[in-house]
């Protein structure tokens, strides 16, 4: 008779079998009771709903949404095409989300279908999926496939959004308008849905996004077929021009995001800018804050390290004692990078400090700073030599966020327009939070982008005359919360208080207080 591990490792080798075809959710119908049950015990798979499972590890806390967030849109696409066949699609707002380059998920995400029954169905983390019946579908070339779901066109979604939505995500509304190549396919849905009212208020939101030919185009198209149109404004209030905005819809989104959250930081902040002191008395405080920043930081990625191996790295004594284990263990490794890329950020801010731009120091000394974090671990063999090579190849989910970072391809535009906006950018204290935030937005690695994004706050601090500052782990969950708003909801300020306050705390509390923490 078999072992209870071989049985345990014939069922994950047809679990393993599955994912190799691309499969992310797992149905009843895709194993024996028998490997399924086995499986589920073991912490292998999780249920979804009756009948859907995703993946998930023994180590898991079951209050861990992470695997959730990332098998989320493979169960919408799964479940509406095993139960609508293709006669199905995302509604406007969410469609329009996901054409204009968001990644985040929604709480409830609406399904409109030729079958569906009005009714949400409970998921995972506290969100749901509602199926809204419809009488008919959209033409084909209006249902387009984005992120893996059957969405509407940019075209549809935008005749089809709902009038609040206008006033409720503006930044979306604006990104969709720039998006428009021209006016013909929205004014032949326009036209043959004898959607006046409509007409009007998408005319109107063009032209108040700077989008004039456009606007005149729908007006004139509609009334030389006979309409009486009334051009009305939809957005309350002022929105920016999308004339000039970047043609990948991800750029576009953090470029808008970036305009619209600078105004949220300059009225948050708190801290006033201070005298700029000497380059040496600066980086003597930041090297006494030393210890407390590699503890908190390391340890708010989850790293087990003491003081003490902190400690050991930083004078050179690493090997001491324990030499062996430490050589192979990730928490000394992760701890030895840390120093080493400290070391490279110190080198950095002494050149920010003597005049440099910012922007353009990040832009030069970015991957120094990362083949610092990472060498160690690569030369004791706990990860490949490729881990070295630059920006990520596939795609990284952040623990327990709504927001999913970035697909690959997109992060070899976006880095190099965050470092643009780090150079243009006159305020330290946007360019300490904007810095931070559209970093892990972006998330351009597949590790390490917290530590980085930290540093990247502290070398911005530092053109404010601020001192290093360190975030420490008993505010892990109000820093992630605040970090998940901003990516999710656009509302930076919960985040920028939290910064500038922990900015001032470190100005009273002094270099000494911290590095005894």
């Amino acid at each position: 008779m078999a072992s209870p591990n071989v049985k345990l490792s014939t069922s994950l080798q047809n679990l393993h079998d599955l994912q190799q075809q691309g499969r992310v959710v797992v149905r009843t119908s895709d194993l024996s009771r028998t490997h399924l049950e086995r499986l589920v015990a073991n912490g292998r798979l999780r249920l979804i709903v009756r009948g859907w499972y995703m993946p998930s590890q023994p180590e898991d806390d079951m209050g861990d949404t992470t695997t959730w967030f990332s098998s989320m849109r493979h169960f919408v696409r799964g479940y509406c095409d095993e139960r609508f066949a293709s006669n199905w699609y995302i509604n406007a707002e969410f469609s329009l989300k996901l054409q204009t380059g968001s990644s985040t998920l929604p709480r409830q995400i609406q399904v409109n279908a030729l079958k569906g029954t009005n009714n949400a169905l409970t998921l995972p983390a506290g969100t749901s999926m509602f199926d809204l019946r419809v009488r008919e579908m959209p033409s084909a070339d209006q249902i387009v496939e984005v992120q893996g779901l059957r969405t509407l066109s940019l075209e549809a979604a935008l005749v089809r959004a709902t009038p609040n939505v206008w006033q409720s995500d503006k930044l979306t509304m604006q990104l969709a308008l720039g998006m428009l190549k021209d006016a013909s396919t929205l004014n032949r849905i326009l036209l043959d849905g004898d959607h006046t009212t409509i007409a009007g208020r998408l005319a109107g939101a063009l032209r108040a996004v700077d989008r004039v030919e456009l606007a005149d185009n729908v007006l004139k198209t509609l009334r030389s077929a006979g309409h009486t149109i009334i051009e009305q404004n939809p957005f309350d209030g002022p929105v920016q021009s999308a004339r000039s905005l970047p043609e990948s819809p991800y750029c576009a989104r953090i470029k808008a995001m970036w305009e619209l959250m600078r105004e949220q930081v300059l009225q948050a902040w708190t801290t006033q800018v201070l005298p700029q002191g000497s380059p040496k008395d600066y980086l003597n405080e930041a090297q006494v804050r030393y210890l407390a920043d590699a503890y908190h930081s390391l340890s708010i990625e989850g790293y087990q390290v003491t003081p003490e191996m902190i400690d050991r790295v930083r004078k050179g004594t690493w090997e001491t004692g324990n030499a062996e284990r430490d050589r192979h263990e990730r928490n000394a490794m992760a701890a030895k990078g840390y120093f080493q890329a400290h070391t490279a950020v110190r080198a950095s801010l002494l050149k920010v400090l003597e005049g440099e731009n910012p922007g353009t120091r990040f832009r030069a000394d970015l991957q120094d700073w990362y083949l610092a974090l990472w060498s160690p671990s690569v030369q004791a063999g706990l990860l490949k030599p490729s881990e070295l090579a630059g920006w990520r190849a596939s795609q990284v989910f952040i623990k327990n966020a709504r927001h999913t970072p970035l697909p690959a391809e997109a992060v070899r535009d976006a880095m190099p327009l965050l470092f643009e906006l780090l150079e243009t950018e006159t305020e330290p204290c946007v360019r300490a939070v904007l810095g931070h935030f559209v970093f892990v937005f972006i998330h351009p690695y597949m590790d390490g982008n917290g530590r980085l994004a930290r540093f990247i706050m502290n070398l911005m601090l530092a053109t404010g005359g601020w001192p290093w500052t360190v975030v420490t782990m008993d505010i892990r969950e109000e820093y992630m919360r605040a970090l998940d708003a901003a990516s999710s909801d656009q509302d930076i300020k919960p985040f920028t208080r939290l910064l500038s306050s922990l900015v001032q705390a470190q100005l009273i509390d002094g270099p000494q207080r911290a590095a005894s923490e």
